[in-house]
């Protein structure tokens, strides 16, 4: 499969091969040049948790389980 480079700089897909890769209008590609290749790959979707991941602190003097034990029961016991 070909494409020709447009003017403002844009690289259509072929439809043939957007169907074989599943992608759809708006997809978003992580595009990068590897040796004098062209690499692309579909970025995934963002991960709506991902930037809270890793900043909570447990209470001072409880490990894990004791405080999931005291917001369930709510008293720690």
């Amino acid at each position: 499969m070909t494409s020709v480079l447009t003017n403002d700089g844009q690289l259509p897909l072929p439809r043939e091969l957007c169907e074989q890769l599943g992608l759809v209008p708006g997809q978003t590609l992580e595009i990068h040049s590897e040796s004098g290749w062209l690499v692309a790959w579909k970025k995934s979707p963002n991960d709506p948790f991902e930037k809270w991941r890793g900043r909570g602190q447990l209470p001072a003097g409880k490990n894990a389980d004791e405080y999931l034990r005291l917001i369930r029961d709510g008293d720690g016991s």
